[in-house]
């Protein structure tokens, strides 16, 4: 049950989830896959092979009409205008102060109308107020019933999901997308991902879901795919620096605060949040979200305090063992004169100061 007493939403492939020996938990609101071997046997098939994830739980919108592009515009801090029909940008909805309704991904479907991918936890949040600020020709239509959406990712992820289809995979950039058939199944497939590693998102309707999971499951099981959970993708995409809603990115830090400068682009033209940000970018901030590693030994948890010299300098944002790199690492905003990568710093945990080190971030990047 939700914290209001509702009962959990459920995707398309729940119950092949509970099939599979998948431990599931309350994820929002929606209960969702934590993990079936183990993290790390997940992680590690990630970033050797390939991962299967259900993540059909994320929202989906489309703008369509004369004036979906400006409505865009005014919605979110990076440039649609510059997307062309195919084309997929990182971009955020802000609020009046420069912080984050959410992070999106936006999508240009056609002349005139776009795709947004929202956050799970902040479907009815966004939606809400994307309607209520487009303004002109514009519908704003909630989509998010309408698709089931799995993630394949890894470095044997095109290999897998190419014996399904008879698109070029390969043919498809980066931030890019196709439609195609997968499995006969009509999809859109974008070169996307959560992960830091390579790999594809595919968007079908809900009926659909089984018969392609278990068709890229049979397909990638001789190549070292597994299905993977929630918690191998947290600690995938913290290896990655990929921010997460709510941890490392809210309605109380900016986004340059956030070290997410580049999908902000001022120059564009009017659209919420550009005066505090502007301003904020001339001033200069004041906190900065860094990646860090533990010296010594422990785990950094959010909300647990970072300390330079016994003082209080931020606040850990994200933290995970990674098996990667078989480090402790970690994200947390600090103190820009506390920012600088090779800066000594503690993290309070369980009230005992631990050292730890600001580092360059990505901790990860795939072998090219």
């Amino acid at each position: 049950m939700t914290s209001d007493g509702s009962p959990l939403r459920q995707t398309p492939l729940t119950k092949i989830h509970r099939s599979m020996g998948a431990r599931m938990v309350p994820f929002g609101a929606w209960e969702m896959p934590v993990q079936y071997t183990g993290i790390l046997d997940e992680h590690r098939a990630v970033r050797t092979a390939a991962g299967l994830f259900d993540v059909s739980h994320m929202g989906e919108v489309e703008f369509v009409g004369p004036d979906a592009l400006e409505a865009l515009q005014r919605l979110t801090t990076n440039d649609a205008s510059r997307l062309s029909v195919g084309q997929i940008q990182y971009s955020a909805l802000p609020t009046e102060a420069g912080t984050f309704v959410d992070d999106i991904t936006v999508y240009k479907l056609a002349d005139q109308r776009y795709m947004v991918t929202l956050n799970a936890g902040n479907i009815v949040k966004d939606v809400a107020w994307v309607q209520s600020r487009a303004t002109g020709r514009v519908e704003v239509r909630d989509r998010s019933d309408d698709f089931a959406l799995l993630a394949i990712q890894g470095p044997r992820a095109l290999e897998i999901l190419q014996r399904l289809t008879s698109a070029d995979l390969a043919a498809i950039r980066y931030y890019w997308f196709l439609r195609a058939e997968v499995l006969g199944r009509d999809a859109l497939l974008s070169r996307t991902g959560y992960t830091g590693e390579d790999g594809f998102e595919i968007y079908l309707a809900p009926e659909h879901a089984e018969p392609v999971w278990h068709a890229l499951i049979e397909a990638g099981r001789p190549l070292g795919l597994l299905p993977c959970g929630l918690g191998a993708r947290d600690t995938l995409r913290l290896e990655a620096k990929m921010a997460l809603y709510g941890n490392d990115i809210d309605d109380v830090h900016t986004l340059l605060e956030a070290d997410l400068g580049w999908i902000v682009k001022l120059d564009k033209g009017e659209f919420i949040g550009r005066e505090a940000l502007r301003r904020q970018k001339a001033e200069g901030i004041r906190r900065k979200l860094v990646g860090f590693e533990m010296v010594g030994r422990g785990i950094a948890r959010q909300h647990y305090p970072i300390l330079k010299d016994g003082r209080p300098i931020g606040e850990v944002t994200s933290g995970a063992p990674s098996p990667t790199l078989g480090k402790n690492i970690g994200l947390g905003y600090l103190a820009v004169e506390h920012a600088a990568v090779g800066t000594e710093i503690a993290v309070a945990v369980r009230d005992v100061p631990v050292p730890a080190r600001v580092v360059a971030t990505p901790f990860y990047k795939r072998p090219r």
